[in-house]
């Protein structure tokens, strides 16, 4: 075999002619993806009369109040990378800070498999402010664990909410993510404990690929080193919590504002469960920003569980598309256009090496 996987003495297909084998799977996702706007088109249809009619009659205040609050969503996020980089020793500004958390909304909600670029963007970025590696990807990944819990207590108080009660589910996930926040800080507080048992792991592993039993030690200490770094105290652990909840009740409040900018009166528990299906079906990149299933989750989640007629949740949905997804894509974009276009000549680095800590 080849370093290209094809077997020795054959000779290799040509680009086009490898890109031509796949185009069937362009046309069928593409057939797909019409069927599914036909589809969703003649379901609406009876309705869309309706909705542009209240459309029409928006309220304008609430649109203002709906972008404000979005924007305010944003900023909060941006605070939570802001505020675990300086738990890792590194200082950036909040405007630095929220400039790449639109740059990487942006590709994430456009981009064909834009959570990978969106996350190598920001990878990249964190490691140009200063941040080791290790500091850059617990960030990442300790930002998405915080606001996935965000979005978990949202769906469960909403579904409280319908009980008239806290339930257990709420109380547990209250307690997991403080037990999280306790293990993150104490294994930045105490490395060690962390090194004793990456070295058992790592001499298990050794022993099986029949590798010399310190093979790799220096890796764990290395790591060890920059995990030190990491001093996630009770105050910016409470102020991660404190603007996670901001980022996500921004948001929240963002989709309630749309219902009221057409007159609309959602109910507390339906708007809730409504937001947190949107956003977790959204989650799934099978389309950029979740266009058309995230919007059918939604119109579906308003009708039945916020008691709004279909013709209004359509129009609300339409508006909190238009303010969370279409105006903050723009600019997104527009903020990565004049802050961070230029290449720099650690870009290929910087790419190698995430996809190194990737794999």
């Amino acid at each position: 075999m080849t370093a290209d996987g094809d077997l020795a003495g054959e000779p290799a297909l040509p680009v086009a002619e490898r890109r031509r084998r796949f185009r069937w799977v362009k046309w069928v996702l593409g057939t797909a993806l019409l069927a599914l706007l036909i589809g969703e088109g003649a379901y609406l249809w009876p309705r869309l009369h309706e909705s542009w009619r209240t459309l029409t009659e928006i309220h304008w205040g609430w649109l203002v109040l709906c972008i404000f609050l979005q924007a305010v969503s944003m900023s909060g996020f941006g605070r939570v990378q802001k505020q675990l980089l300086h738990a890792g020793g590194v200082d950036v500004s909040q405007r630095k800070s929220v400039s790449v958390v639109y740059g990487a909304t942006a590709m994430s909600l456009t981009l064909p498999a834009g959570q990978v670029f969106s996350t190598a963007f920001t990878y990249r970025q964190t490691r140009r402010w200063g941040a080791s590696p290790i500091v850059a990807s617990w960030q990442l990944v300790f930002s998405g664990v915080v606001a996935t819990a965000g979005l978990a207590l949202l769906g469960i108080a909403g579904a409280a909410l319908v009980g008239n009660r806290i339930g257990f589910n709420l109380i547990a996930s209250l307690v997991a993510l403080a037990v999280l926040l306790f293990v993150g800080n104490y294994l930045a507080r105490h490395p060690g404990t962390l090194e004793a048992l990456l070295r058992r792991i790592l001499a298990l592993v050794n022993r099986w690929r029949k590798k010399p039993a310190d093979h790799g030690i220096a890796k764990l200490a290395e790591i060890r080193d920059q995990l030190e770094s990491v001093d996630l105290g009770k105050k910016d652990a409470g102020l991660v919590g404190v603007w996670a909840l901001v980022h996500r009740f921004a948001d929240v409040a963002c989709l309630g504002a749309a219902c009221f900018a057409i007159g609309a009166d959602p109910k507390l528990s339906g708007l809730l469960i409504a937001f947190a299906a949107g956003k977790a079906v959204g989650s799934i990149p099978f389309a950029p920003g979740g266009i058309v299933y995230v919007d059918a989750t939604l119109i579906y989640g308003l009708t039945a569980g916020a008691g709004l007629p279909a013709s209004q949740a359509v129009a609300a949905a339409f508006i909190y598309r238009l303010v969370s997804f279409i105006l903050v894509a723009i600019v997104g974009w527009i903020v990565f256009a004049f802050l961070f276009r230029t290449p720099h000549d650690d870009d290929e680095a910087l790419e190698a090496e995430f996809k190194q800590r990737r794999i």
